[in-house]
């Protein structure tokens, strides 16, 4: 049984950082795909940085330049950096994985709110 639990959110002023943490527990294969994604009210879920097992990373264009994906996959763990933040970024942020064995599969945590006042 493969469970994601994310931390690290909170209300943080415009300018500042967070930074997020996703723990990965259960039997995980060493090719997988971790990433962020978020959702702010009334919006659809989307695309916040991803990062390959092998260290490619991939990101939303809002976030560029700005924030950070890493990974520990000895620790199973993810972490996005968020510098600079802006009111915009206020979101539930969710961590998911995805791996494929005999097919595709996702995984999702349960969410961290990230709310950013100006």
């Amino acid at each position: 049984q493969v469970q994601l639990v994310e931390s690290g959110g909170g209300l943080v002023q415009a300018g500042g950082s967070l930074r997020l943490s996703c723990a990965a527990s259960g039997s995980i294969p060493s090719i997988n795909v971790m990433g962020w994604y978020r959702q702010a009210p009334g919006n659809q879920r989307e695309l916040v940085a991803a990062i390959t097992s092998g260290g490619n990373t991939n990101y939303g264009d809002s976030v560029k330049g700005r924030f950070t994906i890493s990974r520990d996959n000895a620790k199973k763990m993810v972490y996005l950096q968020m510098n600079s933040l802006k009111p915009e970024d206020t979101a539930v942020y969710y961590c998911k994985l995805r791996v494929w064995v005999r097919g595709q599969y996702d995984y999702w945590g349960q969410g961290t709110q990230v709310t950013v006042s100006s």
